[in-house]
């Protein structure tokens, strides 16, 4: 029998109250107070699995942050209510098991990037995306900027912290046929700062400003530079979508909106949505997060390449699932329809043609 989906009562609003440090703070080792991820005592009522619910729960993998801004910014500006939907945003940390907490319906709508879930389906959880948050990985590696290290190639016989089971690791191992020795990932800077030669996994939008504020020279190595770029996705339960594919293009149109919105416009309403849930959080790192996911072109993608916002491409979704079969994180080649729903996302843009074909589309007509 089809478990039901969750439907929020009002009692839900406290764990919006929560106080939640953002990633980069807590990579200093402050303190911070309320969960990060841990169950919490919310009361749910429950409803019939074809009534379409009244809330939506979007779960997120990370406390409140600008990477979640056009999230907050859709919900300031009213396009979720627009599209008669009342959406909640539940933050994540730690150990907040979005893909688990989504395949038991305990959230209609969860954050995460397109490697995860294809190996969650593969290991039999009914799981799909509907649409993309990000066109590109924000996923890097930190140096020093003294640190020999200058390629992927070079980091063999290095070791590297980061997290265990990291995809792009055992990609990068592969590729490049080099070792890689792991530390377990730690959410602080202590041993990057004391240590010139460390390397250490990071968000290119978040630790590099913490590392600068420490006076250190510091650089990054995108690891979608070496050909490992998932998306970072919105995806749901497959039941809910094959139910209610009406709520899911609702809500995956109001948060392109938000996004749109909150990258081409003024971004205050989104900042002030997530930013009391994230007191820690100065405006000089938001602005930095900001700006750098602009300059790296993370959510929008590159018109050129015929990415926008919440676009997937069918063939690149291709391209990721035979990497990741070919790097033994797959037990088998999967269908694009078994990981996304492509009905929701907007069509990439036509690819400009090349220099040549374009020259003979402009000749006279015979």
């Amino acid at each position: 029998m089809n478990r039901p989906f969750l439907q929020m009562t009002n009692s839900d609003d406290h764990f919006l109250k929560r106080r939640y440090l953002p990633r980069a703070v807590l990579c200093l080792g402050l303190a911070f107070a309320g969960g990060c991820g841990g169950e919490d005592t919310r009361s749910f009522h429950v409803a019939g699995a074809s009534s379409p619910p009244s809330q939506i729960l979007l779960q997120t993998d990370w406390y409140p942050q600008p990477e979640h801004g056009g999230f907050y910014q859709a919900d300031a500006l009213g396009y979720y209510e627009e599209e008669g939907l009342e959406v909640r945003i539940r933050p994540g940390g730690p150990g907040s098991r979005v893909n688990q907490r989504v395949a038991l319906k305990e959230a209609h709508f969860g954050l995460g990037r397109s490697d995860e879930i294809m190996v969650a389906v593969d290991r039999g959880l009914p799981l799909i995306i509907v649409a993309a948050l990000m066109q590109h990985s924000p996923q890097a590696l930190l140096l020093h900027d003294s640190n020999p290290v200058q390629t992927f190639q070079d980091l063999d016989g290095k070791t590297v912290m980061a997290g265990v089971g990291s995809n792009w690791v055992e990609y990068l191992r592969r590729r490049y046929n080099i070792r890689i020795n792991l530390l377990p990932l730690q959410y602080g800077l202590a041993q990057f700062v004391t240590n010139p030669n460390f390397i250490q996994q990071c968000f290119i939008t978040n630790e590099p400003f913490f590392a600068r504020r420490q006076g250190l020279e510091v650089r990054t190595l995108l690891i979608s530079h070496s050909g490992y770029d998932p998306y970072r996705v919105i995806f749901a339960h497959r039941d809910f979508v094959e139910e209610h594919p009406e709520v899911v293009e609702r809500f995956v149109r109001a948060s392109i909106r938000g996004w749109e919105s909150y990258l081409g416009e003024d971004p205050s309403p989104g900042n002030a949505g997530f930013s009391p849930l994230n007191p820690q959080m100065s405006p000089a790192f938001i602005a930095y997060a900001l700006e750098t996911m602009k300059e790296h072109r993370l959510v929008e993608g590159y018109e050129e390449r015929g990415e926008r916002i919440g676009a997937l491409s069918r063939d690149r979704l291709e391209r990721q699932i035979a990497d990741l079969h070919e790097v033994g994180l797959l037990s088998r080649i999967l269908e694009v329809d078994e990981v996304a729903d492509l009905r929701f996302a907007p069509e990439p843009l036509p690819l400009p043609l090349p220099a040549a074909e374009e020259a003979g589309a402009g000749g006279e007509e015979s």
